[in-house]
């Protein structure tokens, strides 16, 4: 039966406001075993208490009620905060009501006597409007917020990322808070997604917010949303990211930008799981994961007072710190055949050859911009068609090696390990689980 009308009638919850009980226990019927929470009110009073404790996806009202018309009551409500979609239930089929309706933020129109499938159709296609615009908002968002420039997998197989691999699988299904700490570039939005994919939540919305790239009046109003309280508007609310992201994740990156007037509130959010829009007399409660990253060093910006003591404990439950390119140079080759390939499809341009005397060149650079600048250095090489002097292979008689030869890749990882070691070859033996005659041997005969 709920196929037939769309999967989302099974996650609704509905508030039904009717003083017929008749009616009442009609559409308890027909709306329980098909929606996650169906609960009634019998007069205004009543649905005002329950709106005031509970969130619900849905009001099906009743124009004619005990005191006040439903359309009277459901302006009133909107006016302190109102964060349902109200299906209006009528026998008067008047157009001036129909009018008033849609002007008290009505989103349908049903004329008593209905059927059953009539409200269940009523039902479904609100549920389908409100997927549909939170799909759209996210989606508005991620492409105003270049949001996409963080995506991928989280690439290697240096003990480095494997263990950060490993943790990130514990702690998935758990609601505990991660703060991925690290340089610039270092991938921790990359990493902040691999956790949300390991997650149960892995079909809900992943939504990135950049601290630093809105003014504290703007990120307060995008995050937390608001409620006009002039009746005579339609859409009487603006719903923020973390209605929208509700059921999902939220990333907030470069949480040390985050204006100290809003992180109490943030601390709030995070202990309560429950929000209050700007003008609203009602909170909301949620239901999300929060995931923070930074650069910045926090304990330093706890003392200097730029950041809350508070916040900052209760954020850094969980601290994971991604390293650097240089720290996990052996991973180069894979991250670095993974950008050939998506770059190249992307410019529509021949991928470069990354041979073996490439690949050393690139394992032998600091790399202070980290994975951030390897990605910028293949992009710019593909436009230009080479890569730079210092990079490229030159005219050695080895530069048409296949690079995923055996020989190749075990030169590579021996140079790439020894040079992280800082020439230390007892070091490098030791990392390679390797005897330092093995690597001594090798040495002589690479003329290193």
């Amino acid at each position: 039966m709920t196929s037939e009308f769309g999967a989302g009638l099974e996650l609704c919850s509905i508030l039904v406001v009717d003083d017929e009980p008749g009616m009442r226990n009609f559409l308890v019927k027909i709306l329980g075993p098909r929606c996650k929470r169906v609960e009634q009110a019998a007069n205004v009073e009543e649905a005002s208490r329950l709106l005031d404790n509970n969130h619900y996806d849905i009001v099906i009202l009743d124009n004619i009620l005990p005191g006040k018309s439903g359309l009277e009551w459901l302006r009133e409500q909107r006016q302190v905060g109102f964060f349902a979609d109200a299906i209006l239930i009528t026998a008067f089929a008047d157009l001036e009501t129909a009018i008033q309706a849609l002007r008290a933020g009505a989103v349908d129109f049903v004329l008593k006597p209905f059927r059953s499938n009539q409200i269940l159709n009523a039902v479904a296609r609100s549920m389908d409007r409100l997927h549909l615009q939170r799909e759209n908002y996210l989606l508005k968002y991620e492409l105003s917020a270049d949001a996409t420039a963080g995506r991928g997998r989280l690439l290697g197989n240096s003990k480095e990322i494997s263990d950060i691999r490993e943790t990130l699988q514990r702690v998935a299904p758990l609601p505990t808070p991660v703060l991925f700490t690290g340089d610039t570039g270092t991938g921790k939005e990359i990493a902040a997604r691999t956790l949300h994919a390991m997650s149960d939540r892995s079909d809900k919305p992943f939504v990135p917010v950049n601290c630093a790239s809105f003014s504290p009046e703007v990120i307060a109003n995008e995050l937390f949303g608001n409620v006009q309280n002039d009746p005579s508007q339609a859409h009487g609310r603006q719903d923020g990211l973390l209605l929208y992201a509700s059921g999902g994740t939220l990333f907030f990156d470069e949480i040390a930008e985050m204006p100290l007037s809003l992180q109490a509130t943030l601390l709030r959010v995070i202990e309560e799981m429950r929000i209050r829009p700007f003008g609203s007399q009602r909170e909301v409660p949620l239901n999300l994961r929060f995931i923070f990253a930074t650069n910045a060093d926090l304990p330093s910006a706890v003392e200097q007072g730029k950041f809350r003591e508070d916040l900052y404990h209760r954020i850094n439950v969980l601290n994971v710190r991604m390293p650097t390119l240089r720290e996990r140079i052996s991973d180069l080759p894979e991250l670095a055949a993974m950008f050939m390939k998506k770059l190249s499809h992307e410019l529509r341009v021949p991928p470069l050859p990354l041979t073996e005397q490439v690949l050393l060149k690139l394992s032998c650079y600091d790399w202070p911009g980290n994975v951030r600048e390897l990605r910028n250095l293949i992009e710019r090489s593909l436009i230009l068609g080479e890569f730079p002097p210092e990079f490229s292979g030159g005219d050695e008689d080895d530069t048409d090696a296949a690079p995923d030869s055996l020989q190749a890749v075990e030169r590579r990882h021996i140079l790439t390990v020894l040079d992280a070691c800082g020439g230390n070859r007892a070091e490098a033996a030791r990392r390679l689980g390797v005897s330092r005659k093995t690597i001594d041997r090798k040495c002589a005969m690479w003329d290193v």
